[in-house]
Formats: structure tokens, C-alpha cells, sequence
């Protein structure tokens, strides 16, 4: 814990007098003037934003960073409702489309300091060795051009400063957690009980959720309104993990500024800074490099409004890379009913997982796999999966009122990066008058087969830990890539460092620079990678 808050004391200065937000440290931020030229800008303050914002800063720079939501305060603005939490989403108009198109929204995309980390359930695995080269494997995806060695120190840091809780992970490359697993909850046992008898391994863990005191964040009460924003501060997200510290040493967190373009001069190449709006007046703010992390639709989307003379088909676009190769998740989520009452919504609600399905099984007809861990929908979506089986009705309200038997666990599946999946400008035009975007998507027959059979395991587990009815509802979740890493600027849209190939002081440092995205939620790689490429700078000090 020291060597934590040697690097990073954000638990350490959030308030400890019962309310979750340190606003004397919000009041004094150091504030620039759009005609200062900060070291940095970054566009974002989600989990790369953040964690590049709170390296910088500890390292001397002048940074600030502008998020187009709020600034948020856990005490004010959030609550224990389904319905009420809304406001933590990304809603803005975008059109999609594809064989499959994927819903933007609650499940993958956030708005305000923090991004959809305010929202995530709080899983935190790493990614496997073999994700970073999937191509010389398995013949599928893409290598990297980093190996799993150049994040493992990264990936020990953030599950420091997050903290991490979880028993010891024997996947991938076996490490432990310096958090103890948290106690497991009914739909836990379930899944451990089924586990069991199939010969499955199963543990408990990794979560982002404190499990005794950290600083001065409380331990985890399990309400299990994590995807709610959590109100006590024992749920991980940059608000709380980095910010702080970032706040501490002289950054600037700019709220409801949404960034509209990126500046570059046509005689140098170079990136200036960028054209933002903040209550319907035009700013520009200058800067000696920019970092975009947007994610994976508004990073592309801004890529592509950044046209112009030198890049009339979209910034760092000479090879149609921007966009590209935009993944998401199959995310099937299996419900088993038991006679005895389960109340799944009573811990957080990634208890128990198994990655036993991580590896292509050179037995199978598909390449890659997928993991399986606990969800507790909440019941407004509870009742999506009801009505998903067209239930209505009498139906819908008994399955409703049947709630607290059923117990749920959700698959993530490895979809392979397509060049077709990708971002690209609509005609219709958002409220600053910038077109939207428009994200196609469509599985190919490996997606596929892998949702399947990441299905009949659900089914055969919650069946062998004793349901006498099981539902599966089709979902997908996260997103990454659209600006991906690459060895070249043919394939790619960064390097290893996240500095983007055409414009040499401009940097992308979130999910969208990711080649594949495994069987594994991405946050914690993308906080991994952000730091990398921190440390990369702040070593090239001289030259950002």
C-alpha cells in the first residue's frame, strides 16, 4: 500500500467525513487559459484519459483534459434506481447498422469524468499472452506489435491502485491479486456449485471493488448497484482512482467540453491543439501535443470531423485505417431457476468467473473462446431478458415476480477484428452540427459459433448446479479498436507507444488502439497501455 500511494494517492484524498467527493481539491484545480500552451490536452477522462492525465501531471507537465459530461459527484448525482442512472450513458444520437448491429449505450459507452467505468460491473482480468498474437497462433486476428512482457508491470500497478480483489488467477500468465476475493453470494454458489460437478474451474474474482478499507474508501457494502455509479467509493473508477491525484498535482479537468476538432499545422504536420465547446461558445485550446481517448466510436468519429487539406479524408487517415476493425463482444447471458431463493442482485455482481474457455481448443471448429462469469441484472433489465423470449404479460409479470429464484451468468466471447465493422461519418449531424456516427457491424461464422457454444456451457452448468429452467437472452458488450496498433501506418493507425503514425505529437491512448480484445472486459489493458505510453513520454521529456 505504500508503494501505492507513492505513485498515486487518490484513496488518500478523498474525503473521510461520509461524503465520497473531495470538493475543496475540485475548487482550487489549477485552471489554464485557452491561450496557454499546455504540455497536453487530452479528449477524454475515461479509464485512458485518466490515467494519462494523472501521469503526466505527477510527472511536471502541464496538462489538462476535457470530457464532454460531467463532473460527476457520487452524492448528488447518483442513485440506487435503474431507471435514474441513465444520465451516466452516452445517449447521443448514432446510427448503426451491419447484419448485427450493436446497441450503443448503458452497455458500452459512458459520458463524464470517470467514462463507462462509472458504469462497468468492476471485473478486471488481464488479458492472456496469447491475445497479443493471435495471428501467429491461431491464424486469426492480429499480432501486436507489443507482447503481453511489455504490460505485465503495468497491469501489477493498476491492479495496486485500483485495488484489484480476486483468489489466485491460474490463467494465462498466474499471478495473484493484493486484494482478498470477496465473500460470494448466492448466484456465486451457483456458479461454483455447478462448476463443481462439471469439472469446470471456477474462482472468485478479479473485481475492482475494495474489499476492506484503501485510503480513505470504504469497503464494499454490497448493494449491488454497481452499474449504477457506485455511491460509496468502494467500486473503481478513474473519478476515484486517479483524478484525485491528478487534481493534486496541478491538472485541469474541464467538464461539459466537447471537443469538435483537432488543429494541425498544415506546415509543420504537427497537432496545435483543439477546437472544443463548453455552453455554446467555440473555444480553442492550445497545446504542445494531444492525447485523444474518446473511445472507440467518438475517437474515430473525431479522427474523421478532423479532416482537412493535408488529410482530407479524416486525421492520420492516409490508409483508411480509421474506423477499422471495431470489435465488440459477444456477451449471451444464461439464467437457470432455482426453487430456493437465489437474490443474485445481493453482492457485486462479478462474483465468480472461469476462463477454462480462454485458448482455442484445436478440437473445436472455431479459433479463440470465451470466459463465464456472474451478472445479477437489476430488474428493469431482468425484464428485458423476460420479454427477449416474448414473454408479455400475465407471463412477464410472473417470471417477474419470480425475481429472486433465478441466478444468471454471461459469457464474453473473443468476436475477431473485420476490417468491415467499422466507424464511418453519417449525414445526420449531432446538436454542434458535426455528423454523427455510423457503426456497422456483422459477425462473421467464428463469432458465431463461438456465441453458441459459450451458450450450451451456461446451460449445461446452471442445469448441473440443479435449474429446472434456463433462458438465454443474445447480447454483446464493450467495444475496442477503430484506431488500432500496428507495426505500420498501412495497418495501423499508432504505434507500440500510442503515438499516432502521421501527426507525431498526437496520441491515442484508449480501447480504440486495441488489435483484439480476447475473452477479457478491456478496462484494465486500456489503464495498462495508457500507462505505458505515459511513461514513454515522460521519459522523452524534451520532446512530448
Amino acid at each position: 500500500m505504500t508503494d501505492v500511494r507513492r505513485r498515486n494517492e487518490s484513496a488518500w484524498l478523498l474525503p473521510n467525513d461520509g461524503t465520497r467527493t473531495n470538493h475543496q481539491l475540485r475548487q482550487d484545480m489549477r485552471r489554464f487559459c485557452d491561450d496557454d500552451e499546455v504540455d497536453m490536452v487530452i479528449v477524454g477522462c475515461g479509464a485512458g484519459g485518466s490515467t494519462m492525465l494523472q501521469r503526466l501531471a505527477r510527472a511536471g507537465w502541464n496538462v489538462v483534459a476535457l470530457d464532454a459530461g460531467p463532473f460527476w459527484d457520487p452524492d448528488a448525482d447518483w442513485v440506487s434506481d435503474e431507471a435514474g442512472s441513465h444520465q451516466l450513458y452516452w445517449t447521443d444520437p448514432r446510427v448503426i447498422g451491419g447484419e448485427n448491429p450493436v446497441p450503443l449505450g448503458s452497455n458500452n459507452s459512458g459520458r463524464g469524468v470517470g467514462g463507462s467505468m462509472v458504469h462497468y460491473a468492476g471485473y478486471t482480468p488481464r488479458f492472456h499472452p496469447s491475445d497479443f498474437e493471435t495471428y501467429s497462433r491461431d491464424g486469426v486476428g492480429a499480432d501486436w506489435p507489443i507482447g503481453y512482457d511489455d504490460l505485465r508491470p503495468y497491469y501489477a500497478d493498476m491492479e495496486g491502485e485500483l485495488p484489484v480483489a480476486g483468489e489466485k488467477w491460474p490463467w494465462g500468465d498466474p499471478h495473484s491479486y493484493p486484494h482478498r476475493p470477496h465473500p460470494v453470494g448466492g448466484n456465486g454458489e451457483i456458479f461454483l456449485r455447478g462448476a463443481q460437478r462439471m469439472g469446470i474451474t471456477a474462482k472468485v474474482g478479479p473485481v475492482a471493488i475494495v474489499n476492506g478499507r484503501f485510503g480513505n474508501r470504504p469497503h464494499c457494502i454490497y448493494r449491488g448497484f454497481c452499474l449504477q455509479g457506485c455511491k460509496v467509493n468502494a467500486k473503481a473508477s478513474p473519478l476515484i482512482t486517479h483524478i484525485p491525484d491528478a487534481l493534486a498535482h496541478g491538472a485541469e479537468v474541464r467538464a461539459n467540453a466537447m471537443v469538435t476538432r483537432i488543429a494541425i499545422d498544415l506546415r509543420t504536420g504537427a497537432a496545435t491543439g483543439v477546437h472544443y465547446v463548453v455552453g455554446g461558445v467555440e473555444h480553442f485550446q492550445r497545446a504542445r501535443a494531444v492525447a485523444i481517448a474518446g473511445y472507440s466510436i467518438e475517437t474515430p468519429r473525431l479522427l474523421l470531423n478532423s479532416a482537412s487539406a493535408r488529410f482530407p479524408d479524416g486525421l492520420c487517415n492516409d490508409f483508411d485505417q480509421v474506423g477499422r476493425y471495431l470489435m465488440v463482444q459477444g456477451a449471451p447471458q444464461t439464467a437457470g431457476r432455482f426453487d430456493a431463493e437465489v437474490r443474485m442482485y445481493k453482492a457485486p455482481p462479478p462474483e465468480v468467473s472461469s476462463e477454462e474457455f480462454y485458448e482455442t481448443d484445436p478440437t473445436k471448429p472455431y479459433k479463440r473462446g470465451f470466459s463465464i462469469q456472474t451478472v445479477s441484472p437489476l430488474p428493469i433489465t431482468w425484464a428485458e431478458h423476460v420479454a427477449a423470449q416474448g414473454y408479455w404479460g400475465a407471463r412477464l409479470r410472473e417470471y417477474m415476480s419470480d425475481y429472486v429464484h433465478w441466478s444468471c451468468l454471461g459469457a464474453l466471447c473473443e468476436f475477431l477484428p473485420q476490417p468491415e465493422n467499422r466507424v464511418t461519418l453519417a449525414e445526420e449531424t449531432d446538436r454542434h452540427g458535426l455528423p454523427i456516427a455510423r457503426f456497422s457491424y456483422s459477425q462473421c461464422d467464428n463469432d458465431k459459433a463461438l456465441m453458441a457454444a459459450a451458450q450450451t456451457v451456461m446451460e449445461d452448468l446452471l442445469r448441473a448446479a440443479g435449474a429446472d429452467e434456463v433462458i438465454t437472452i443474445d447480447r454483446a458488450a464493450h467495444l475496442v479498436g477503430g484506431a488500432r496498433m500496428a507495426a505500420d501506418e498501412q495497418h495501423g493507425v499508432v504505434d507500440a507507444f500510442c503515438r499516432s503514425f502521421a501527426v507525431p505529437n498526437l496520441y491515442i491512448t484508449d480501447g480504440s488502439v486495441l488489435p483484439t480484445q480476447g475473452s477479457a472486459n478491456p478496462a484494465l489493458t486500456i489503464m495498462a497501455v495508457a500507462a505505458r505510453a505515459a511513461d514513454r513520454l515522460v521519459n522523452r521529456r524534451s520532446t512530448p
